[in-house]
């Protein structure tokens, strides 16, 4: 019976973050213009798809040193646990997975070609995700171990502030590097030119259908339903309120940033939802959420850097914040459980930012050498839906 509740408890968590994946789809949609969307939606789906073959063949062994190369009455006992129980775990942990080339997907939109970055992100997800995934959350490589003896305690990242979201900002970074910007994007002066989005509704769909999904993302992070706490829910919703309401003000009203606020708050929350205080969490929240709108026009302004969705700042900044705050609020004397260490957060989040740069610019740079990244210029104004699909969002207006 506890088995088969902890199977349900975990299918429902990874039904969650599944959805999730549309937020990415419809949050992107809305943000890039109208010649895109029927790209970005297929992108995030297709994906998905090859972000599941390669992680069961590859990424989940490299991360746990599980296969799934067994008779089914071994798979349905896999790592002494009955009901099939590991298999609708790797389920859980492939959409985290999966969340990586769904967030970097918003950096490089608009101007990327379609095959070689399924290739770019199979090997994301394959190896680079995996490898840092398992430092953390498996203890390979003896990293964890390390730590505790250096610091007297582990590198604490309870729902992927930085192994998925830092992660996946940062390895979008050397994607939109080695893509270059948007055609239009900057005069030959420097300065800024706008290109707006295609449908604000849609972008708000996108931010509310994540929102909602986080909390399988954080609380079903707990993996099974007796270590399901209150208090990461209470925590993942005060972070998504400080976050939306701090972009609200920060970004005087555009709906844009108070959207991705929202995520931002939630992103930071990830890694210390189960030892920080709800007054902590608000805190960190609306660090992250005016932190998100600051970083995108860091980016964008001093960095030169054409990040559609803001990913840099949202997921990679706000995640590199949890990561630290953790180590912050997580203490005794700021309300927390006094369980964490604040070196092991800041050395654990390094090690994986780190990761994610060196990683994010070799694999785009090598396939962009090898395969080509970048749409053609032409294709590029024709736009992604037009020149990949053959279709446009609307048909039907077209051929009125």
């Amino acid at each position: 019976m506890t088995q088969g509740i902890d199977v349900f408890f975990l299918t429902v968590g990874a039904a969650m973050v599944l959805a999730m994946h549309a937020g990415f789809a419809f949050l992107e949609a809305g943000t890039v213009r109208k010649k895109n969307q029927v790209n970005a939606l297929v992108r995030v789906i297709s994906d998905f798809g090859f972000s599941t073959i390669v992680y069961f063949f590859i990424g989940f062994y490299v991360a746990y040193g599980i296969h799934f190369f067994v008779p089914v009455d071994q798979l349905m006992v896999l790592g002494e646990q009955t009901n099939g129980y590991k298999l609708v775990h790797f389920f859980f942990l492939l959409t985290f997975a999966a969340a990586i080339p769904a967030i970097i997907s918003g950096g490089i939109t608009e101007r990327v070609t379609f095959w070689p970055n399924v290739v770019a992100s199979m090997l994301l997800v394959g190896f680079i995700y995996p490898c840092f995934e398992g430092m953390v959350w498996n203890g390979n490589y003896g990293f964890q171990a390390w730590l505790n003896t250096q610091f007297g305690a582990e590198f604490h990242d309870f729902a992927g502030s930085v192994v998925v979201h830092s992660m996946g900002g940062f390895l979008a970074l050397g994607a939109v590097y080695v893509l270059g910007a948007r055609k239009g994007r900057y005069a030959k002066d420097g300065s800024i030119k706008a290109i707006l989005p295609s449908n604000i509704p849609y972008l708000a769909l996108g931010s509310w259908i994540l929102c909602v999904g986080w909390f399988g993302f954080n609380v079903m992070s707990a993996g099974t339903a007796d270590a399901a706490s209150g208090l990461v829910a209470m925590n993942s919703l005060m972070a998504m309120v400080g976050g939306l309401i701090a972009a609200l003000i920060v970004g005087k009203n555009d709906p844009g940033f108070v959207h991705n606020g929202a995520l931002a708050g939630l992103v930071a929350i990830c890694a210390g939802s189960d030892i920080v205080h709800p007054m902590g969490a608000l805190v960190m929240g609306m660090v992250a959420g005016g932190g998100f709108v600051w970083g995108f026009q860091f980016v964008q302004k001093k960095m030169k850097l054409d990040d559609v969705l803001g990913v840099i700042s949202l997921h990679g900044g706000a995640g590199l914040w949890g990561g630290v705050a953790a180590g912050i609020f997580g203490q005794a004397s700021w309300g927390g459980a006094g369980t964490v260490s604040f070196m092991s957060q800041c050395v654990g989040t390094l090690v994986g930012v780190s990761i994610a740069l060196i990683g994010g610019f070799v694999v785009y740079k090598l396939v962009d050498l090898l395969m080509g990244l970048r749409l053609s210029e032409e294709e590029e104004y024709d736009g992604a839906d037009i020149s990949i699909h053959h279709i446009s969002a609307y048909p039907e207006d077209d051929v009125t």
